[in-house]
């Protein structure tokens, strides 16, 4: 499997690099990204070689350029940056017509398998409060995270008219059916997300700890093998554990 890896000398980027360095039947074939730190990453994915498949993990604002060479080359696409605007997340379901697309705000398998449990958990508890709490690193900017989206949408899937609260301050009385989310950037955290569902009787925790970059890196070649075999689609976590 050719590999072309777009947003290289970011964090995820060199994890990225460092995975298919040791993975015998993936290899890197063209490293991207706009501020290169070496002569052999490329500025430019015009400048990129033929490959099978591209794996962003640049910025979400790249999406233009990044879903314009993919649809021109009818080349897979693993999207795996977060924060996407409404319009870009538009422009990527438009794109998903024309190629396969995998677009997760995490490319772990373990919260992909949270995302199962934690809407299970709405749905067995209606009438719950719930809580999401997601930890990350200090130089994270896009804020809720990703995956706490993820995973607020699922619940939000279990519940009839469930509304999201971002961070609480001042004079606000929970709502019904409410999911709050909330985030905290401290330190080189990788990732923590955890999840409280109470009632008034019980309370019901589940979390998810990244140690490693590596494992999105992982999770993102894995994406990257299973879209090959996919046709024009938009496709995600779920559809690949599933």
């Amino acid at each position: 499997m050719k590999v072309i890896v777009n947003g290289a000398c970011g964090r995820m980027g060199q994890a990225m690099q460092q995975l298919l360095q040791q993975t015998p039947d993936a290899d890197l074939v063209s490293g991207v990204d706009i501020h290169p730190t070496s002569e052999k990453i490329l500025t430019k994915l015009d400048d990129a070689a033929a490959a099978d498949v591209l794996i962003d993990f640049s910025f979400h604002s790249a999406i233009d350029a990044v879903l314009d060479y993919a649809c021109r080359q009818y080349l897979p696409v693993v999207i795996a940056t977060t924060g996407h605007t409404p319009e870009e997340l538009q422009k990527i379901d438009e794109a998903a017509k024309q190629i396969p697309v995998f677009h997760s705000g995490n490319m772990s398998l373990g919260i992909a398998l949270l995302c199962s449990m934690a809407k299970k958990a709405a749905a067995v508890f209606p009438e719950a409060d719930i809580e999401i709490v997601e930890t990350h690193h200090k130089h994270k900017v896009d804020a809720p995270s990703g995956t706490a989206l993820m995973l607020a949408n699922a619940m939000a899937q279990a519940r009839d008219g469930a509304e999201f609260a971002f961070g609480r301050h001042g004079m606000q009385p929970r709502k019904a059916g409410e999911i709050g989310i909330h985030s905290v950037r401290r330190g080189e955290i990788v990732g923590i997300h955890e999840v409280q569902i109470s009632t008034p009787t019980q309370t019901i925790t589940l979390k998810h700890e990244a140690y490693t970059r590596a494992l999105f890196a992982e999770g993102a070649l894995a994406a990257a093998a299973f879209l090959m075999t996919q046709p024009a689609g938009l496709y995600t976590m779920e559809d690949m554990v599933r």
